[in-house]
């Protein structure tokens, strides 16, 4: 029996067999990413100050979480604007936080929640997200939209 070599960019483009006609390898990209958002994320909430913990840290982690059970979702359904549409807002909350853990003026005389450092590595993972989403979008409008008269 003869080996294939099969590399990385081969099985991406290729449809995921036994999922279903309606789940894509772009879900698990952005599965993928999350996965990295939530190791990365649970790394520097560990130290948040203690006075954050229990309010801006643990909104953080729920919205990380929220974003995991929406990509999830949308692996499995059918009909995905809505739950793009969520997941594109839910990725937007979770860059607001964030940003708010990493500003500087939010509790002055002391140091922000979040070193600046981690945050510009936190917000590329959470960008990057934000444009799988955005390109998931044009795809499924792009198909969606394919059967259509202008005009209707």
């Amino acid at each position: 029996m003869e080996q294939q070599n099969v590399t990385l960019e081969d099985l991406a483009a290729q449809p995921l067999d036994g999922i279903g006609d309606n789940a894509k390898t772009e879900d698990f990209r952005m599965k993928n990413k999350v996965y990295e958002i939530i190791k990365c994320g649970n790394i520097a909430l560990k130290d948040f100050p203690k006075y954050e913990r229990a309010t801006l840290a643990h909104e953080i982690r729920q919205s990380m979480y929220t974003i995991l059970r929406l990509v999830i979702t949308l692996e499995n359904k059918h009909y995905k604007k809505t739950t793009l549409g969520e997941l594109d807002t839910e990725v937007d909350v979770l860059r607001h936080f964030i940003r708010l853990a990493a500003d500087p003026d939010m509790y002055p005389g002391k140091k922000p929640c979040l070193p600046f450092r981690k945050y510009e590595n936190w917000a590329k993972l959470v960008n990057q997200l934000g444009g799988q989403i955005g390109n998931y979008e044009k795809f499924v409008n792009g198909v969606s939209n394919k059967g259509k008269k202008s005009g209707q």
